[in-house]
């Protein structure tokens, strides 16, 4: 049985493969193809099935994450949307929150609403916060806003009423009546998508979904049947931000939960390993092309929540809690105006990409000031598939940025890389010391093409002093997808009393919810014995605008003085302090359906070569303060368990490079990981 994980990023598409259960994994690159996703795909799977003699119809699974829908929102590239809403609430995704995120920056404006006022419609209709009806739903006028819509140009419509989470008998009328009168017309309605409460969430949410799912959807289809060509027989499964995998019907039906695909099936992987390492306390640290994701993972669980903006829009529903900066590889950068360098968040992307890699790029870019200071390989990459033109990348360091800043180019070009080690060490701080973690407690997880790269750089910039790098650590995020498993999110919101009858609504929309989640997993043929349910009580005290997630047992469900004990606690946890006196509201339920899949568990390191036998090259290196020194390259992926490298010194692989800088010792544990130590 063949297993395949993939990562589409925003340089390179990165593929594993695992041929048998529990044996060696192997890895492969290849440049992303940003005007279609799916062609890197195709080309990479092709190049595994040829190179490695496997016949297409033994591929027994594909998961992959993608950041399709990221980059449409991101980019604005989404489809003409039309929204339909109750009426005199057609401007909620304008009035939004009120809120200014640059309280002090009178020149940074908010991103347009995803529909155009335009494109925003009322009909007749209306409910009360209790479910009641106050107003029926006008057919005819919806009807005719539809047409009028459709007259515009509009490909896709949302639907989101006002107390729709409470009851959706409207909105799915009018899904019914548009559906029938338009069967090709894409349509979300906010109750399927998040059936909560809070509005402007719950419409945005939507918006996006409606935006995103007509390209998501021919991506999908085009590139299911690319693959069946191929003579695979398994659709290609779906990382979503929750760091589970989606069918391909349910990623259609819900493209907007794919927001964070790649980088969530990276933070749950690294998870797994730094558990099987016995470091299960650590922060992810995972440098892509365009942008450095971190994330904290505390006891081997990631942290989840519930929302966060993309782009500058509200997406509310589970995700794994990430944190992005514009610092990746391609990141570019610049002298500005007032003589100060910068680095990001504009990238070069895949293409031209970075000035090094020949493809027409012109400006500097992190990756070329590696290949200047020969922290790259300043000949080839992806073991000699990528050629690297050393002198292009001095040229362009050195006209844009040493030249203007009146310094050598190694100083500029280590400038570079300095600055980018400080903007990725706030983010590092941002969700681990603002966040009330001791830092000197947690190791630095360092994946990605970069991660690894820059890791010791950034590591002693956030006083951390652990540092692991997997194996293979460019491929991460592919290798995360063959250790997820099928999941979908359920949720209802009561805003009911912490009481005895509360706890009794609480406890029959639990049930309810595992049943809408097993006849899902049913329909998606999971074995009974392979489906979980995990469920979540979101809850807050009488007065606070804000619930806390309190995870409870289903078997047997726990009793609501229980609750409230976990509840206090929770919020303990949460804000240092609780009031066991005071009323709790349970805001929302959740339960989350898993269908477990035969999982990717990490092979020992059963083999391998001394550092000596390891060693490929000497070559001088910039080290900052330490001037040009002649280090020792090696080959990371042929070296035993146990070996012990000192730093300085540089480990090449076919994903990543890892540069140790003095006083600082690696160790390749039994399962392949650097296990590096700083004695700064």
């Amino acid at each position: 049985m063949v297993r395949i994980g993939i990562d589409v990023g925003g340089t390179f598409t990165d593929f594993t493969v695992s041929e048998a259960e529990g044996g060696e994994l192997s890895y492969f690159k290849t440049p992303s193809t940003p005007h279609d996703p799916s062609e890197a795909i195709l080309t990479g799977i092709r190049t595994i099935l040829e190179t490695r003699g496997i016949a297409a119809g033994k591929v027994a699974y594909l998961g992959h994450g993608t950041t399709v829908a990221t980059n449409m929102i991101i980019e604005g590239k989404g489809v003409t949307t039309g929204l339909i809403t109750t009426r005199g609430f057609r401007d909620v995704l304008a009035i939004g929150r009120q809120t200014r995120p640059y309280l002090y920056d009178f020149h940074k404006e908010k991103p347009e609403p995803a529909v155009e006022r335009c494109h925003r419609l009322e009909v007749s209709e209306r409910v009360t916060a209790s479910g009641d009806v106050l107003q029926p739903l006008d057919l005819e006028e919806l009807g005719r806003g539809v047409e009028s819509l459709l007259a515009d140009g509009v490909q896709a419509i949302a639907i989101s009423f006002l107390h729709s989470y409470r009851a959706p008998e409207h909105e799915k009328e009018a899904e019914h009546y548009i559906r029938e009168r338009w069967p090709d017309l894409y349509v979300t309605r906010s109750s399927a998508v998040l059936p909560e409460f809070r509005e402007f969430e719950r419409t945005s949410t939507a918006v996006l979904n409606a935006c995103v799912g007509p390209k998501m959807a021919h991506y999908l289809d085009h590139l299911c049947a690319d693959t069946r060509e191929l003579g695979i027989g398994v659709e290609p499964m779906t990382i979503h931000s929750n760091g589970g995998l989606l069918p391909v019907a349910a990623a259609r039906r819900f493209p907007v939960a794919t927001c964070l695909s790649g980088p969530a099936a990276g933070v749950i992987g690294a998870a797994i390993v730094s558990s099987l390492a016995g470091i299960p306390d650590i922060v992810t640290f995972d440098v892509g092309g365009t942008s450095t994701d971190v994330s904290l993972v505390s006891g081997g669980q990631p942290r989840f929540t519930r929302s966060r903006d993309v782009a500058g829009h509200p997406v509310r529903l589970p995700m794994v809690d990430i944190t992005v900066i514009g610092a990746g590889g391609g990141s570019i950068a610049h002298v500005d105006a007032s003589g100060g360098l910068k680095v990001g968040p504009r990238s070069a992307g895949a293409v031209p990409g970075p000035a090094a890699y020949g493809k027409g790029g012109e400006n500097p870019t992190l990756t070329d000031a590696n290949i200047v200071l020969n922290r790259l390989n300043p000949v080839s990459l992806l073991d000699g598939r990528l050629p690297v033109d050393r002198d292009a990348a001095c040229r362009t360091v050195e006209r844009n940025v040493a030249d203007r800043l009146g310094i050598p180019l190694d100083e500029a070009a280590y400038g570079i890389i300095r600055i980018a080690a400080a903007n990725m060490a706030r983010a590092i701080r941002a969700v681990t010391v603002e966040q009330g973690h001791d830092i000197r407690k947690l190791a630095l997880f360092a994946f990605g093409g970069g991660g690894p790269l820059h890791a010791t750089e950034v590591a002693r910039e956030a006083e951390i002093r652990r540092i692991i790098i997997p194996r293979e650590p460019g491929t991460m995020c592919a290798r995360g997808t063959l250790m997820s498993d099928i999941s979908l999110d359920f949720t209802r919101t009561l805003l009911e009393r912490a009481d005895e009858d509360g706890w009794s609504v609480t406890i029959e929309t639990l049930e309810t919810l595992v049943r809408r989640g097993d006849v899902w997993l049913q329909t998606e043929g999971i074995a009974a014995s392979a489906r979980l349910f995990n469920a979540t009580v979101n809850a807050y005290y009488v007065g606070q605008n804000h619930e806390i997630p309190v995870s409870v047992d289903l078997s047997p469900i726990p009793s609501v003085e229980a609750f409230r004990e976990a509840f206090h606690h929770a919020h303990r946890a949460a804000y240092g302090t609780c009031f066991p006196n005071r009323q709790v509201v349970i805001v929302s339920v959740a339960v989350q359906a898993v269908g477990t899949i035969a999982k990717e568990s990490p092979a020992l390191l059963t083999s391998g070569k001394t550092l000596a036998e390891a060693f490929k090259e000497r070559r001088e290196v910039y080290l900052g303060p330490a001037g040009w020194q002649a280090l020792n390259v090696y080959r990371r992926d042929v070296l035993a368990a146990g070996e012990v490298i000192i730093g300085p010194a540089i480990l090449e692989e076919m994903s990543s490079t890892t540069v140790l800088l003095s006083g600082q010792t690696g160790r390749i544990d039994r399962y392949g990981n650097i296990i590096i130590d700083d004695e700064f």
